[in-house]
């Protein structure tokens, strides 16, 4: 396919959303110090007790293209586990919908695997650079539920594997559950099992439009 008619498909499948999932997602924050406590707390909780964790160190680009006649960039998310065999990851996360009446954030979402060749492609597509980093942390299971616990590293320029300078002394805490829309009693789901982790963890439904940035 023609790069130009490839750009032109993916705006008009995103455009006219034909996107058959939402993500729901709460987030928050946890002290270093107070992550350990986090963790037998997820333990306890979480399916598959007898077991470690599911762990992930993974490398993050995040990548937008300009769009005609809109203020609007599409972003997109490419993701690649270091030190293990497996394909990139892209996904595309839609404008965050903050309904006083749900208790979680919503956006629709969609992913997919891709080969190692996705960075080069999108770059011809027109698509640049807006940021990467790296994310290291576990992975845990409720249900249908998916709760992770990221130390977010900063990119040493062309030392992606040894970058070891992390962001914040804390670490992010997201619970999210991908899927179809209309299944309005996942909100509700979640808030139950967020109100579990208090006052280890507060997590909300964050209003990126307040703070000025686009997840």
């Amino acid at each position: 396919m023609a790069i130009s008619s490839a750009r032109e498909s993916l705006s008009h499948a995103l455009n006219n959303r034909f996107l058959p999932n939402l993500e729901y997602l709460l987030q928050g924050s946890i002290l270093d110090s107070a992550v350990e406590h986090l963790m037998h707390r997820l333990k306890g909780l979480c399916d598959n007790v007898d077991t470690s964790p599911e762990t992930f160190h993974d490398l993050e680009v995040c990548m937008s293209l300009r769009q005609p006649n809109t203020n609007q960039p599409l972003m997109l998310r490419v993701r690649r586990a270091l030190g293990r065999d497996a394909p990139f990851q892209m996904r595309y996360l839609g404008q965050p919908e903050v309904d006083q009446r749900r208790p979680t954030l919503v956006r629709s979402c969609m992913d997919c695997a891709c080969t190692n060749g996705i960075l080069d492609f999108l770059t011809e597509m027109g698509f640049r650079l807006e940021f990467e980093y790296i994310a290291k942390g576990y992975m845990f299971r409720k249900g249908r539920m998916k709760i992770t616990v990221s130390k977010l590293i900063k990119i040493v320029p062309g030392k992606q594997d040894m970058a070891n300078e992390p962001i914040s002394q804390s670490y992010i805490v997201e619970l999210s559950v991908v899927a179809p829309t209309g299944q309005e009693n996942v909100g509700e789901e979640m808030r139950v099992f967020a109100e579990q982790l208090k006052p280890l963890v507060q997590l909300e439904k964050i209003d990126y439009k307040r703070l000025g940035n686009i997840p």
